[in-house]
């Protein structure tokens, strides 16, 4: 942003209802120059539309899914090719979603970019994430039909399988970034999943990169990871399974050591801070400033293990948030995935900052 678009985004803060024929009179500039520069600041989304609309500052921006989740569990053992008992339930989901909606109960100013289908479900979705996060930047896309993720759970809650139809994400483009960019504009942190299609996470993370935001990459699943580009320079945190890993690193990891060598080929594709995941065996972290470790989780009843991955990355940016160093928001995310996994819903609605603070000291202190 040059002088002469700091001094007009100045005078608009100052007076958002100014014409531009005042504008060129308050900058010694024509009324044709001062509708270039207030083009370009909406280009850059300092400003919102002709009505110099200011963005509403926040901290976090959540962009990708918003899908209704139908779980499944088996009463008893789960066997193929037969029936089995089962109870089911419906919740709302989709990564980004749920990640927004957890640090919405955490207490941070969200937001949610998001694309859902003019149904019943998309209504139902939105309505019931606004208590947590703002669903304003969100787009409807008439004709379409709202992401639907469905998980089938063995008795133990860890799951089976999954079945996905998210094909409204496909028609998403870069076009609704720079529709949205003021939203990303004006956030202390994007949160991006890997739900959209690769050219929309390319402008995302280049754009990021362009304006300085931080940026956490979440991958949704091995095939989608695929989907990032080779440069990931300005990603802040790439938080992925091992199996996401191995994909976006082509390698496979075998041993723990192996675990440190695919973060340290991510970190080379531009990523400053590495986390990878391993189920119940904690986490490894591995950062561009040399900061590497490996955190082993407590020992817990698991009601079921959907979101936990979600509420793990919601507690890393809720640390990061707050300036905690690496190992510690390791830490805060682990005591936020606990939660989940010790809730049988998506995102535990018991969830807020004092239980979290609670959980991380007990298991952490």
């Amino acid at each position: 942003m040059n002088e002469k678009e700091a001094l007009i985004l100045k005078l608009i803060k100052e007076e958002p209802f100014i014409s531009q024929m005042d504008l060129a009179a308050k900058t010694d500039l024509s009324r044709s120059a001062v509708a270039g520069y207030i083009s370009s600041l909406i280009k850059q989304g300092k400003i919102l539309g002709r009505a110099y609309i200011l963005p509403r500052k926040r901290q976090v921006l959540c962009i990708g899914g918003a899908n209704v989740d139908r779980k499944i569990q088996t009463l008893g053992r789960l066997e193929y090719g037969t029936s089995n008992p089962a109870g089911s339930s419906q919740s709302c989901g989709g990564v980004a979603r749920n990640i927004a909606e957890t640090l919405g109960r955490l207490g941070c100013d969200v937001g949610l970019l998001t694309v859902v289908g003019e149904d019943h479900e998309g209504q139902w979705l939105l309505d019931n994430t606004r208590a947590y996060a703002d669903t304003t930047p969100s787009q409807v896309f008439p004709g379409m039909q709202t992401g639907t993720y469905t998980a089938v759970l063995d008795n133990d809650g860890e799951m089976a399988v999954a079945l996905a139809d998210m094909t409204i994400y496909d028609s998403v483009g870069p076009d609704l970034l720079e529709k949205k960019w003021g939203h990303l504009a004006s956030s202390e942190m994007v949160m991006l999943d890997t739900n959209f299609p690769a050219e929309v996470l390319a402008k995302a993370i280049t754009r990021c990169e362009e304006e300085d935001i931080p940026l956490c990459i979440t991958p949704v699943s091995s095939p989608k990871i695929k989907k990032l580009p080779k440069n990931l320079a300005g990603v802040t945190w790439l938080v992925a399974n091992k199996y996401e890993a191995e994909a976006l690193s082509g390698t496979k990891i075998n041993s723990e050591g192996d675990f440190f060598r695919t973060a340290e080929i991510i970190m080379k594709k531009g990523v400053q801070k590495v986390v990878i995941s391993r189920g119940d065996k904690g986490l490894i972290f591995f950062t561009r400033s040399g900061e590497a470790g490996v955190l082993l989780p407590p020992k817990i009843n698991v009601q079921d293990v959907t979101g936990a991955g979600d509420s793990l990355v919601a507690g890393i940016i809720y640390a990061h948030l707050n300036g905690v160093n690496t190992e510690d928001a390791c830490k805060i995310g682990i005591a936020c995935s606990i939660l989940t996994l010790q809730s049988k819903e998506t995102v535990n609605p018991t969830l807020n900052n004092k239980r979290l603070q609670e959980t991380f000291k007990q298991y952490f202190n």
